[in-house]
């Protein structure tokens, strides 16, 4: 059985807020049962690790919490946050502290590939 889960965000839009929740939803659960759990921002889901973004976006309109409130709870709970090198080159190195690493594609390859990964992609 597998005990960690990568959830790898590459098609998620942050200019569709409904998308957003799934992901940070299923990370916070995972890491709530002792599951490794890393979350991978890249392409235009990288965007969301740029300060000031997440924090404006909520993913329902009348939402009183922001995506960034989400995105820490999943840290909280235990998701590592990471996000992925060529994805700083377009959105900057400004990033929110819960970004804790940054890392390849050969490091998302590799841990995809592994026995005890299960991958998630959205």
């Amino acid at each position: 059985m597998a005990n960690k889960l990568i959830i790898v965000m590459v098609n998620t839009d942050p200019s569709n807020p409904s998308e957003l929740g799934a992901p940070f939803f299923q990370a916070t659960v995972a890491a709530s049962m002792n599951y490794e759990v890393e979350l991978i921002l890249t392409g235009r889901s990288g965007e969301l690790a740029k300060k000031g973004v997440a924090e404006n976006i909520y993913m329902q309109e009348g939402s009183t919490r922001s995506v960034y409130q989400y995105m820490q709870e999943s840290h909280e709970a235990g998701a590592k946050l990471k996000i992925c090198t060529p994805t700083l080159e377009i959105w900057g190195e400004d990033l929110i502290p819960e970004i804790e690493e940054t890392v390849g594609a050969a490091y998302v390859i590799s841990e995809a590939m592994s026995d005890g990964t299960v991958t998630f992609t959205y």
